[in-house]
């Protein structure tokens, strides 16, 4: 058996900005030198995709490793700590499985096709407000969509969507785990947390079960004893914060892929079950989240001994893109026949609860846009966000022939 510590690993460099352009060649590379480890400056990288999932097996020996990174911040006792450190996906044991089961009923398929009239209403009136003009920066424009499906969803005023969406922009950049960034998350965190408070305060004010929305039910969940003041309004604000990142940088990846695949738009704009393909095939290509797993225990992988308090850090984002796991893999092919299940939001107990809600809009989302949105073509230079966290564009600025509505253009 070999300690993890005495193995010649390959060293990822998540900080340099050329690995946010391209993480996945740099995986290639050290996957070359060991088979599925690495090394990156808060601790061990697992590359491989099934070594992933060897890894997790362990999960009952892991937590989610944010508290430790929030630790290392100095930030454990300030407010968006002590958010991080209530969390749904930061918790284990009983007090996890109990959050889940209280949470799970509102977040099944069937639950998420509920809403798919919501999500394609709020993308429409989106594309109303901005489209006309023939140009936008899609990843700003993009990033409006789900903070107002999600308000739809319970119930929320229109109006604080520039400012919800202002502070869920500062909050994505705490999985960067960089201190320069803590005024603004602390700032950012308590502007949601007052107004998810206010929220529910005049939920309650007017009555609770009157819009049977989200909202109602967490409220009649806490009434019930089943969620604690505290973890409701907690919960709240991770509905906003899980479900943000995630759809709009993967919405902005998808257009800056179709963006040069034309053909493919095109059945976008004409196919909604192909929209599904493409979006399952974007989250293999281009997944964005990662994860930290902070070992509570010692474990062993592949016959590599990894003692406690070791932190393994997760890529989901770069497993689907393992040639030892999926054939072509660097080929993006909607029609694919797949092979691996992929898993872009995560494994295990803490995989994402909102990931159903996500792909719906995702794909109602990039069917209307690819009907209104005609042409695209890209109009300057994109950024690309910290790998660790979130990864996505920052940024991608475009120019397209802009399609009206059916019902405008006929009573035009």
């Amino acid at each position: 058996m070999q300690q993890i510590s005495d193995l010649e690993l390959p060293v990822l460099n998540f900080d340099d900005p050329e690995f946010r352009k391209d993480p996945f060649s740099p995986f290639n590379e050290a996957r070359a030198h060991h088979p599925w480890l690495a090394k990156c400056s808060f601790g061990y990288v697992v590359t491989a995709y099934d070594a992933m999932r060897e890894a997790m097996e362990h999960d009952d020996k892991m937590s989610v490793g944010y508290t430790r990174a929030v630790e290392g911040m100095g930030a454990i006792d300030t407010p968006w700590g002590q958010f991080i450190k209530h969390a749904i996906q930061t918790q284990v044991g009983d007090l996890h499985k109990r959050l889940r089961t209280v949470l799970a009923p509102a977040f099944t398929p069937r639950e998420a096709n509920r809403h798919r009239w919501i999500m394609r209403e709020e993308m429409s009136r989106l594309l109303g407000d901005w489209a006309p003009k023939g140009e936008l920066d899609f990843e700003y424009f993009a990033s409006h969509f789900p903070v107002s499906v999600m308000c739809r969803i319970i119930g929320a005023s229109p109006d604080v969507v520039p400012s919800i969406r202002a502070s869920l922009e500062i909050l994505g950049l705490g999985g960067s785990l960089d201190p320069a960034y803590l005024p603004r998350l602390q700032e950012s965190f308590t502007h949601i947390d007052g107004f998810v408070r206010q929220l529910a305060a005049d939920r309650r004010r007017e009555g609770i079960g009157a819009k049977d929305d989200l909202l109602d039910r967490l409220l009649e969940i806490t009434d019930e004893g089943g969620l604690s003041e505290d973890e409701l309004y907690n919960i709240l604000v991770f509905l906003f914060t899980g479900g943000y990142d995630t759809s709009k940088n993967v919405l902005s990846l998808i257009m800056h892929l179709l963006i040069d695949r034309p053909e493919m738009y095109e059945r976008c704009a004409k196919d909604l079950d192909y929209c599904h393909k493409v979006v399952h095939e974007t989250l293999r290509f281009h997944g964005v989240a990662s994860s930290p797993r902070l070992l509570h225990d010692d474990i062993v992988v592949r016959d590599v001994f990894i003692p406690k308090d070791t932190m393994l850090f997760m890529p989901w984002s770069a497993a689907g893109r393992d040639p030892g796991s999926f054939r072509d893999a660097d080929v993006f092919n909607p029609d694919r026949e797949r092979d691996s299940p992929i898993m872009p939001f995560g494994l295990g107990p803490h995989m994402c609860l909102g990931q159903y809600i996500a792909r719906a809009q995702i794909e109602e989302g990039l069917h209307l846009v690819a009907q209104r949105i005609r042409n695209p073509r890209r109009n300057g230079e994109n950024g690309w966000r910290e790998f660790v966290g979130v990864w996505g564009l920052r940024g991608f600025p475009i120019a397209f022939d802009y399609e009206p509505a059916k019902e405008t253009a006929e009573a035009n």
